[in-house]
């Protein structure tokens, strides 16, 4: 029983990760690091006095930005509030937009595979296009103004929310989809009855999490001339005009701190 016992306790403890997947994690965590060490060194070379005269100069300029202009909230705010409502219009026509594409993009509500590939290539091509390429093709085709501006932010919100809401519809339950399907419902009351009680819930807060994306995206939409308070922002910034610049990106800053708030307080809500 004694030599039972020692050769059960002698035995060895076999290892987690096999001695492969070791070396492997090893030499591809030193690659990275190589990586990393060349990149700062090459970066570092390619900049004019090193990162000491870039500090240097960055310490110059932010003492350019102070004190911002406070009188200058009243102008500016115009601007702000359409870039907000440039946000809420852009996120509202995707959201319709999303539904049907979605459907289709599920595979276990789409059951014909060609309408299946073709709509997922379609929303892949859709989020291969940055937002900022696009505001700049709609401001070359429709001239300056908000509605490039929203024609780009609809297309970028397409592109997520079809994509992440798929998903969300992948993972459902499909036992109450198959109850319905049994007992004669078609495929309209399918989805609103078996599918949309599912997915309502994280549709409202992909939705709102793609609305506080958009209120950003739209700010930087705005320097190549796609309307709202990134355009002021991008003139002041041209014409040197720091304290007003500095102004501009505090109100910035404050509106999307709040709108984040909201937006969190209102899925914490529903989830």
């Amino acid at each position: 029983m004694t030599n039972e016992n020692n050769s059960v306790t002698t035995k060895k403890v076999p290892s987690i990760y096999p001695a492969k997947t070791k070396i492997q994690v090893t030499v591809i965590f030193f690659v990275v690091l190589g990586i990393y060490l060349f990149s700062m060194t090459w970066t570092q070379q390619q900049m004019v006095g090193g990162f000491s005269g870039a500090f240097q100069n960055v310490f110059q300029v932010v003492e350019k930005f102070f004190p911002p202009n406070t009188a200058v909230i009243s102008a500016i705010w115009g601007p702000m509030v359409e870039t907000i409502q440039m946000a809420i219009i852009a996120t509202t026509v995707a959201a319709i937009l999303t539904v049907p594409l979605a459907l289709l993009a599920a595979q276990n509500v789409t059951t014909f595979k060609p309408l299946y590939y073709i709509t997922r290539t379609f929303l892949n091509l859709l989020r291969t296009i940055p937002d900022l390429v696009l505001a700049v093709i709609f401001v070359g085709l429709f001239g300056i103004g908000l509605f490039p501006g929203i024609l780009a932010l609809i297309i970028f919100s397409l592109g997520i929310l079809a994509k992440l809401i798929s998903e969300t519809i992948e993972s459902v339950d499909m036992n109450p989809l198959e109850a319905m399907r049994a007992s004669g419902g078609n495929v309209l009351q399918v989805i609103w009855y078996a599918l949309i009680p599912q997915v309502l819930p994280q549709f409202t807060s992909l939705v709102l999490y793609v609305f506080e994306i958009n209120i950003r995206a739209s700010v930087v939409l705005g320097l190549v001339g796609a309307g709202g308070i990134g355009l002021i922002l991008n003139q002041q910034l041209g014409f040197y005009n720091y304290p007003n610049a500095m102004m501009i990106i505090i109100l910035i800053f404050v509106v999307v701190i709040v709108i984040e708030y909201i937006s969190t307080k209102i899925r914490e809500a529903l989830l």
